[in-house]
Formats: structure tokens, sequence, C-alpha cells
């Protein structure tokens, strides 16, 4: 409705013959044929071809890449472009796409507009250019037609022209009749335009499962990112910190028994350096996926980073074990937001309530600064919005002029295990 509306609101423009419009028009119609007599010729000869094991398919297929070429040919008349209403497949190879293809209703629909474009829409494309631009153009070239035979000219198959006053005066008619045909050639042109988007576009319930598709492809993602993120913590906890562990041992035992002068003090300095590595390692694991986490679940995991804020935190935690995705989300939001509070709150205390009811997740953070924090300007939480957005969740804030700073996530989830209170 909102196409045809604009549709109308350009043909009914004081200036449409002075709008590109027009011209845009005859161009989708006279393109029509492009597109039209290959799929005619190609329709035709896969007919003719269609009792062997290749053919049947091909000639089933053959609405796929006419409707893409037809959605790429609306941008002359149409600003927006039409989406393909195709799934991609779940397989690699020709196989799995032409296996998805033929059971798409999408592919039907393109079949039928292939057939219905090749034998009749573009033939009468043609024939609307030809009596709205042709017959103008054939009264319009009479002076010229006139000049080239001499004495006489007929024009567009009617009466004799004989004289230049009557070749002007055509070719003033022409001019006219030009400007007069150009509006319903433009509704005609807006007209196909509409009834291809209509065949060829996605329809709702296309649209609906392409979106289950994309989100349930982004929470598989999220799922992988977080297990990636499982394995390089442990890896760095059983491999690297576990030797940095034997080297400062074995740095210490060194330093012990070596006597006191310069090799005792490079020995105590490289047994501090390695203990300040070990401490950064640690640091840095925790950072990636705190091992509380998995162990234990969210609630431990929220009472331990409520522990390490510079600013004291009290913790109000009800939880039973969540989906590890979803713990992770919610852990490390609430770290951004403790870290936020530290960093430019002002606060003296904050605090920390996480409840799971009614199948949905609740985690507050509150503290006693002074507000008027913009979440969209460098704290970190546009990318954890983002990503709790993947579990149809939410993350607020809310913090006017002078406090307080409420950071609130929101996301929908079941429990997996048994409760666990901080």
């Amino acid at each position: 409705m909102t196409r045809a509306r604009t549709l109308r609101q350009a043909l009914t423009r004081a200036d449409y013959l002075r709008t590109g419009w027009p011209w845009r028009a005859v161009a989708y119609l006279v393109s029509s044929a492009l597109t039209g007599v290959p799929a005619l010729l190609a329709l035709l000869l896969l007919v003719v071809f269609s009792f062997g094991l290749i053919g049947l398919p091909l000639l089933l297929l053959a609405g796929v890449p006419l409707a893409a070429a037809e959605r790429r040919r609306l941008a002359l008349v149409d600003t927006e472009a039409a989406d393909d209403p195709h799934r991609a497949p779940a397989e690699p190879g020709l196989a799995a796409w032409a296996k998805l293809r033929l059971t798409e209703q999408a592919t039907w629909r393109e079949l039928a507009y292939a057939v219905l474009h090749a034998f009749v829409l573009w033939p009468l494309d043609l024939l609307a250019v030809t009596v709205g631009v042709g017959l103008p153009a054939g009264l319009m070239a009479a002076p010229v037609q006139l000049a080239v035979d001499g004495e006489e000219a007929r024009v567009v198959k009617g009466p004799l022209i004989t004289t230049y006053p009557e070749a002007f005066a055509s070719a003033f008619l022409g001019f006219v009749l030009l400007a007069v045909l150009l509006y319903p050639l433009g509704a005609i042109a807006g007209a196909r335009s509409l009834l291809t988007r209509l065949v060829l576009a996605p329809r709702e319930g296309e649209l609906r499962d392409r979106l289950v598709e994309v989100t349930r492809s982004r929470a598989r993602l999220v799922d992988a990112f977080e297990a990636e993120r499982r394995r390089i913590e442990r890896d760095l906890h059983d491999g690297a910190q576990q030797r940095l562990v034997a080297l400062t041992m074995a740095l210490g035992l060194a330093r012990l028994d070596a006597p006191p002068g310069p090799l005792a003090d490079r020995l105590a300095r490289a047994h501090e350096e390695a203990g300040n590595v070990l401490t950064e390692l640690r640091a840095l694991i925790h950072g990636i996926h705190p091992q509380v986490l998995t162990d234990y679940g969210l609630g431990e995991a929220l009472a331990d980073a409520a522990d390490r804020s510079v600013v004291p935190v009290d913790t109000d935690v009800d939880l039973p074990r969540l989906p590890a995705s979803v713990e992770a989300a919610g852990y490390f939001a609430v770290c951004e937001g403790l870290a936020n509070v530290a960093k430019h709150s002002g606060a003296t205390r904050a605090s920390v309530v996480a409840r799971h009811e009614g199948g949905l997740l609740r985690i507050a953070v509150r503290d006693d600064g002074a507000g008027g924090a913009d979440a969209s300007v460098g704290t970190g939480l546009t990318g954890l919005a983002d990503r709790i957005a993947v579990f149809g969740g939410t993350l607020t804030v809310s913090s006017p002029p002078g406090g307080p700073t409420v950071l609130r996530v929101r996301i929908p989830c079941e429990p997996t295990a048994g409760r666990m209170e901080s």
C-alpha cells in the first residue's frame, strides 16, 4: 500500500514530466525484453529437454536466476531493493543448494513468474512503449521524413503529409501526445514493479523464518565463542601458568642457594619479575573466563567479582545454575558495570542483586555515585548489550544527574541445575 501511494504521488506531481520518473519508467519497460527474451528461449529449450534427470530440475529452477535479475531491475523504478526470499543452505555444494531451493515456496512463485514474464509480460511491456513512445516519435519525425522523401511522407501509416506546415503540426501533435502518454506509461511501469515485488520479494512468513534462523545463528556463534574462551582459559591455566609457577619456584630456590652478591641480586630481580608476570597472567585468565564461573556458576562468580571490586559491594544473589553462555553474559555485564562504578561514578558503595524468576534472569547493579552516565560513550556496554540481545534479553542503564546509576540485565532462560545462594 505504501508503494502504491508513492506511485500515485509521483504521477500527480505538477512537475512530473520534469522528473526522471517518466524516463526511468520507459527504461524499465524496455529492459523487460532483456530478461524476457532469454527467459522465453530458455524455457522452450528446457521443455524440449526436460525428460532427462538433469533437464527437469533445471526447468523447475529456471525461475531462480530470472527472479534475481528482475529484483535487480526494480532499481530502475524503486529506490528500495527487493530482498532475496531464499535461505542459505546449511551445507555447501550444488546438491544441497538445489534440494533446498526445490522445497521453498519462493522457488515455485519464481517459476510461475518466469512463465508469465516470458510469454505475456515482456511483450505487453514493449507494446506499451511502442504505443506510448513510438507513436509520438513517429509524429515528431514528420519534418525529417518529409525532407528525406522530398514531396510527401506517410506518418505512422496515417494520411499523407505534403507540406512543411502539416509536418510541423504533426510534430507538435507528437510532442503533446508524448507528454500525455508518459503518464499512463509511468502508471504501467509502477504497476509492473508492484507485481514483480509482490511475487518475488519475501513474504512475511519467509522474513520471520529468516529472522529466526539469523537469531539461532547468532546464538550458535555466541556459544562457540564462549567454548573457545573456556578452552583458552584451560590452556593458559594448565599450561603457561603452571610453567610460570615452576619457574618462579626454581628462581626462588636458586635465590636462596646463591651466595650474597651480584648473582643473588639478579636472581632476586628475576624472581620478582616472574612473580609479577604470574600475577598478570592469572588476572588475564580470570578476565577471559573465570574458573569459578565454570565450576560454581553465576552466583559464586558475582560474589567473587564483588570481592575484587575497588568500591565496596553488597551482594544479594539467589540463582540456580543457568546455561553457560547466559551465565557468561550476565557475569561480564556485572564486571563491566562494577568497573564503571570504580572509574566514573565517584561512588562509595555499590550493590548487586540477582534473581531468576518466571523464566527470567534479572540482575541490577546500583551505586550511590553522582549519576549522569551515558551508556553509549566509553563504557564498553554496547557490545555486551548486543551479546545479551542474542538471547532475547536487554541491558539498560538509568543514570539521572545526582544518581543513582542502575544497570539492569534481563535475559530469558531456564535453569539447568540446583539453586546457589551468595
